[in-house]
C-alpha cells in the first residue's frame, strides 16, 4: 500500500456562484503537468539575490546553465515517469530547464493517481469548467519533488485587461486617440526598429487576422514584422470575429508591437485559459531555444486570491526564471481599480505583483500638438475602468521598493507592507487610447493591456540599441526614478498618486531616452 499526503497550497474550495451539474466522463483524456523541485535552490537564492539588488556584476544565465545546474534532477524526473507508469499515465514531454512533466491520461486514472474527484461546475460569469475540491494527494517518494499539479480543473484562470471605447461616450474636447508610434514619440522613445530582437506575447484564446495586420502596417506605413503563432498544450490561432472577444487582446498586443519595433519577430504563444495554460505557455516563451524571446508581454491576469497557493508558487518560479535569464516580464495591473473587480476590499493582479515582472499600471494622457500636456491617473469611473493598484498580500516588498509607501485617497500614507503595484505606468484610457483594427473594424483601445506591450516595444528598442537584453529592470528603475514622468493627480479608488513612487501608477509614465539610459 503506497502512502499519500496532500500537497501543500493545492486546496480548492468551491468558487462562489458555481455548482456541480454533472460528473466527467472517466473515459475522457486530459493532460496535467507536474511543476519540480529545483536543484541547488539555495545556491539558486543567492543568485537571485544579487540580481534583486541589482548587482552589475552578475551576467544573465544562458538557457543551458539554467537547465544544467537549476532545472529539475534527472532523478527526480525519473521518479515521475516511474508514478505516471505506475497509474498507466503517458509522458508527453519532459522539461528540465522548465521543471516539468506533461502527462496525458483519462479522467478515471488521473482521479486515481492524485485521489481527486473531478466533476463539471457551471459557473453565472465562467461557464462550464471542470473542477474539483480538497486537495491533491501525492505519494510519499514524490512528497518533496512535486511543486504543482496542474491541469486537474481547467476553470478559467484570468481576464484580459482591455476595454473598447464605448460608442456611447460623448465627445469631449479633449478626447484623442493616438497610434502606437505616436505614443513612442510622445513618449519620448529612442529611435529603432527592434531588429534582432524576439518579441513574446502571452495569450490566453482567441486569435488574429494577418490581413488586419497588414492592413494596420500599411496604413501606418511601417513594415509588418514578422508574426510566428506557438501552440501550446492544444492552443493556437483562432480568432473568433469578435473584436471585443479575446481578438481584441491578441491583435491590440500584436499592432502596439509590431507598430514600434516592426522589425522584431514577434512570437505569440497561444494556450488554454486555465491556471495550467497560463503557467505553461509564460514557462514556453522563457525556455524558448529557438525564438528566444528577450521580452515578454503578459495582458490577462486574475485578484492574487483567486490563485492556490501552489500556482502562485509555481507561476513566480517561472518569472524568477525569466530574471536570471535576463529576459523581461512586462504585466499588466489590471482595469478595475484597487479592488481588482474581487469583492472584499482592495486587491492586486497576478501575475503583475509577482516581483520578477514590470507590473504595467494606467493613465490618462493629453497631448499638445507633440507633447503631453497633461496626464493623470487613469481612472473613468466605475463602467469606464481605472489602472489597477496596491499592495500585494502574496508577496513581500522587495529589496528595490524597500522605503516607500503608498498613499491612500483619504490623504494618510502608509509603509509597503507587501510588494506594491505597479511598478510603472502608461497611457490606458480607452478615452484616450490606441486606434487599431481588430476583426476588419476600426477602433479605440485601452486598459493596460495596452500598457504592457507598449513598455515591451520600449524594452526591445533599448536591447537592439544595446546588443544585450536589458534583463530584470526593476532594481534598476528604482535606481533612477527621473527616467519617467512623475504623476502626481488621480487616484485609482482607494489609492492617490503622489510625488515619486505610488500604487496607481508607479514610478510614473515612460521618458524612454532616459529609460535606455538607466538600463
Amino acid at each position: 500500500m503506497v502512502n499519500k499526503h496532500p500537497l501543500p497550497g493545492s486546496e480548492r474550495t468551491e468558487e462562489l456562484g458555481s455548482k456541480v451539474v454533472g460528473q466527467c466522463d472517466p473515459a475522457e483524456r486530459i493532460e496535467v503537468f507536474v511543476m519540480l523541485r529545483r536543484q541547488q535552490q539555495a545556491q539558486f537564492d543567492a543568485l537571485m539575490s544579487r540580481i534583486e539588488a541589482g548587482d552589475p556584476g552578475v551576467q544573465p544565465l544562458s538557457r543551458e546553465t539554467l537547465a544544467k545546474d537549476y532545472g529539475a534532477a534527472p532523478d527526480d524526473i525519473a521518479k515521475v515517469k516511474d508514478f505516471a507508469t505506475a497509474h498507466g499515465l503517458t509522458v508527453v514531454r519532459e522539461d528540465a530547464a522548465a521543471r516539468s512533466v506533461l502527462l496525458s491520461g483519462t479522467i478515471a486514472q488521473f482521479q486515481s493517481a492524485f485521489e481527486v474527484k473531478l466533476e463539471h461546475y457551471e459557473h453565472h460569469t465562467a461557464g462550464q469548467f471542470r473542477g474539483r475540491t480538497g486537495a491533491i494527494s501525492v505519494p510519499d517518494d514524490l512528497h518533496d519533488v512535486v511543486e504543482a499539479v496542474l491541469g486537474l480543473d481547467n476553470r478559467p484562470q484570468a481576464r484580459p485587461h482591455f476595454r473598447i471605447r464605448p460608442p456611447f461616450v460623448p465627445a469631449k474636447a479633449h478626447q484623442a486617440s493616438f497610434t502606437p508610434p505616436q505614443l513612442a514619440s510622445l513618449y519620448q522613445f529612442p529611435q529603432g526598429d527592434g531588429a534582432g530582437q524576439c518579441v513574446g506575447i502571452i495569450e490566453l484564446g482567441g486569435g488574429y487576422n494577418t490581413s488586419d495586420l497588414n492592413t494596420y502596417f500599411a496604413s501606418l506605413g511601417v513594415a509588418s514584422p514578422t508574426v510566428k503563432t506557438v501552440g501550446v498544450d492544444q492552443g493556437g490561432n483562432h480568432p473568433s470575429g469578435d473584436p471585443s472577444g479575446p481578438d481584441g487582446e491578441v491583435t491590440l498586443d500584436i499592432e502596439i508591437v509590431g507598430a514600434i519595433v516592426p522589425g522584431a519577430t514577434i512570437a505569440v504563444y497561444f494556450t488554454q485559459n486555465s491556471d495550467a495554460g497560463f503557467i505553461d505557455a509564460v514557462s514556453r516563451a522563457v525556455h524558448d531555444t529557438a525564438n528566444k524571446p528577450s521580452v515578454i508581454s503578459v495582458s490577462w491576469g486574475g485578484p492574487e486570491s483567486i490563485w492556490t497557493s501552489q500556482s502562485l508558487k509555481a507561476f513566480n518560479s517561472v518569472l524568477q526564471n525569466a530574471a536570471a535569464l535576463g529576459v523581461t516580464v512586462c504585466a499588466a495591473s489590471g482595469d478595475s481599480g484597487s479592488s481588482d473587480g474581487a469583492s472584499g476590499g482592495e486587491q492586486v493582479d497576478f501575475p503583475a505583483s509577482s516581483p520578477y515582472v514590470l507590473a504595467c499600471g494606467g493613465t490618462s494622457l493629453t497631448a499638445a500638438g507633440t507633447s503631453i500636456s497633461h496626464e493623470v491617473v487613469w481612472n473613468d469611473g466605475a463602467e469606464g475602468g481605472a489602472g489597477g493598484g496596491g499592495v500585494s498580500r502574496a508577496f513581500p516588498v522587495p529589496a528595490w521598493q524597500k522605503g516607500l509607501s503608498a498613499k491612500s485617497t483619504g490623504g494618510g500614507s502608509k509603509p509597503l507592507s507587501g510588494r506594491g503595484v505597479p511598478d510603472v505606468a502608461g497611457d490606458a484610457s480607452p478615452i484616450t487610447g490606441y486606434s487599431v483594427l481588430i476583426d476588419g473594424t476600426q477602433t479605440v483601445v485601452g486598459g493596460t493591456s495596452a500598457v504592457a506591450p507598449l513598455w515591451a516595444a520600449l524594452i526591445a528598442r533599448i536591447n537592439a540599441a544595446k546588443g544585450q537584453p536589458a534583463g530584470f529592470v526593476n532594481p534598476k528603475l528604482y535606481k533612477a526614478p527621473d527616467a519617467c514622468n512623475d504623476i502626481t493627480q488621480g487616484n485609482n479608488g482607494s489609492f492617490a498618486a503622489a510625488a515619486g513612487w505610488d500604487a496607481c501608477t508607479g514610478l510614473g509614465s515612460p521618458n524612454g531616452q532616459k529609460v535606455a539610459d538607466a538600463l
